[in-house]
């Protein structure tokens, strides 16, 4: 095996976790945690930790899916399943029932190896009547830039909504023919997650068709993945004036939420910004088990939206005062953290979280 690096920890910090409860007890003193990455097999690492006094050792590696494992040896190997950074947390106990703790980032690079599961729903390239005028498919190893912009920064008060990333053109990969956008829990530009937000605002804007997106949601409180769409007239007239079509947005955080997405409308109505919505939820499993497909298909009458084409919400948009979606509009992709609707990261989030899209597809009728 290849040994990329070996991380050598140093920690004499004591953590109490009890009173010592026997006259002839130790603490812990001096932990060192050495920490060795291997490129070949990719993701493996090897931990040996050492302490006075420790008889026993707890290992968390911090990837989902991971449990805790404890031994009395200190010497433990782990293959990670997936690139990222990681918090491997490491603790030595004492006889007296107290530990020294020491966390630190490993950052994972699978590279090639890590191979997108592409299990889900899928649509298809055609539809009678209709013709395909702009679609991504996400091939090669970057972004295309004829078609996307990055957004960078924290927009204005978090991008109107409080949100806590910060956004970077670094978070935005396109890997195996998918566009990755990845929220990280790191600190940039005073704010400390960061994440990617992308539009197609003065390179492709559209009225009226039909829309797929196929997409593997991120999962997670705090978590805000979105694929929208707002008016092209956006820079002159601002928001709500211009219109925003939701066509899925999922508020992660457990039960009712990681599997429940929502389709949902904003226009202003007479100087008050107005809402409609309507949501939707899986039968089993949450939105980042597999890939769905994301659909709304918008005419001079109606937006109606469907999840792997089963329609759940419709709106009649012939009323005057909802003529902002008589007009263009572009796309914009993100993943937020945080946020007024969402709320903000808690202990039971885990990250690097991505968005994997597949493809968008915009097609209109002949």
């Amino acid at each position: 095996m290849k040994i990329l690096f070996t991380i050598i920890i140093t920690f004499t910090l004591f953590v109490s976790c009890k009173k010592d409860d026997a006259t002839n007890s130790a603490d812990p003193s001096n932990l060192v945690v050495e920490v060795s990455i291997f490129e070949d097999p990719a993701g493996y690492v090897e931990v040996e930790a050492t302490a006075n006094n420790a008889v026993e050792y707890e290992f968390d590696f911090g990837e989902s899916g991971s449990e805790l494992v404890k031994n009395s040896t200190g010497i433990i190997t782990y293959t990670y399943t997936s690139s990222g950074n990681y918090e491997l947390i490491v603790k030595a106990y004492g006889t007296s029932g107290r530990f020294l703790k020491k966390s630190k980032t490993i950052t994972v690079d699978l590279g090639d190896s890590t191979i997108i599961d592409d299990t889900g729903y899928s649509t298809p390239l055609s539809y009678n009547g209709m013709t395909l005028v702009w679609n991504d498919e996400f091939e090669g190893d970057e972004l295309n830039e004829t078609f996307w912009n990055y957004e960078i920064g924290t927009g204005s008060s978090g991008w109107g909504n409080n949100e806590l990333q910060y956004y970077r053109r670094e978070n935005t990969s396109v890997t195996q023919g998918f566009l990755v956008i990845e929220a990280k829990n790191e600190s940039f530009g005073g704010n400390s997650y960061t994440s990617s937000r992308l539009t197609t605002q003065d390179k492709f804007d559209f009225q009226y068709g039909r829309v797929d997106i196929r997409a593997k949601l991120p999962k997670g409180q705090g978590i805000w993945p979105a694929l929208w769409m707002l008016g092209a007239n956006f820079k002159t007239v601002g928001w709500p004036f211009c219109g925003e079509i939701d066509i899925m947005e999922m508020i992660g955080g457990g039960e009712g939420r990681d599997d429940v997405v929502h389709g949902t409308v904003h226009w202003d109505d007479g100087g008050t910004k107005a809402d409609f919505g309507g949501n939707t939820q899986l039968s089993q499993g949450i939105f980042n088990d597999e890939f769905h497909v994301f659909t709304i298909v918008w005419n001079s009458s109606q937006i109606v939206w469907y999840l792997d084409d089963s329609q759940y919400h419709v709106i009649d948009i012939t009323p005057e005062d909802l003529s902002e979606f008589q007009n263009r509009f572009f796309f914009i992709f993100n993943v937020a953290v945080g946020g007024n609707w969402p709320g903000s990261p808690d202990s039971s989030t885990v990250f690097p979280q991505q968005m994997l899209v597949d493809y968008v597809r915009v097609f209109q009728n002949e």
